[in-house]
């Protein structure tokens, strides 16, 4: 009768893992416009104007590797920090943001989460539409910033 139950038992545990992976190889045949194989190397000469004044941004070449599907940058703020023209509260209409800090610090306060100091190393996802508000930076910061999808609005709230 033991050995009867365990067969069972294995029968069911082989049927459950057989319908999970059924569920993954139907998710991983969604349709996804096909990526190609892209290098960034660091050059001063690729930082240009970007979505603000007080930074320059340097383009890493993943929104068009991936159709539109991801944009990353780097962000470097070359003014220094003036409220008047940086602290001004807003979103981005994403899917995903992910900051990385590669030098320097920066700060931001976040609805619902506060005001956080990031320096070198620190990293934070901003969910689809957080408002959020540039408190402050350092002369030398610079980020990585990795969107879904490449191509979003941002709105500036009052």
């Amino acid at each position: 009768m033991a050995k009867a139950k365990r067969k069972a038992k294995a029968t069911r545990s082989k049927s459950k893992t057989a319908k999970k992976t059924g569920a993954k190889a139907a998710k991983s045949t969604t349709a996804r416009k096909p990526q190609r194989f892209t290098v960034s190397h660091h050059r001063e000469g690729d930082f240009d104007q970007g979505l603000r004044p007080y930074s320059a941004y340097r383009d890493l070449g993943i929104a068009s590797a991936t159709n539109g599907m991801v944009q990353a940058h780097v962000i470097r703020m070359t003014k220094p920090f003036n409220a008047a023209e940086v602290a001004i509260p807003h979103y981005h209409d994403v899917d995903f943001q992910m900051v990385y800090v590669l030098k320097g610090w920066f700060r931001s306060e976040f609805e619902g989460e506060g005001a956080h100091t990031f320096h070198a190393g620190s990293c934070w996802i901003q969910p689809p539409k957080i408002r959020h508000t540039v408190l402050g930076y350092s002369d030398d910061c610079e980020l990585l910033e990795i969107v879904l999808p490449a191509n979003f609005e941002t709105v500036t709230l009052s």
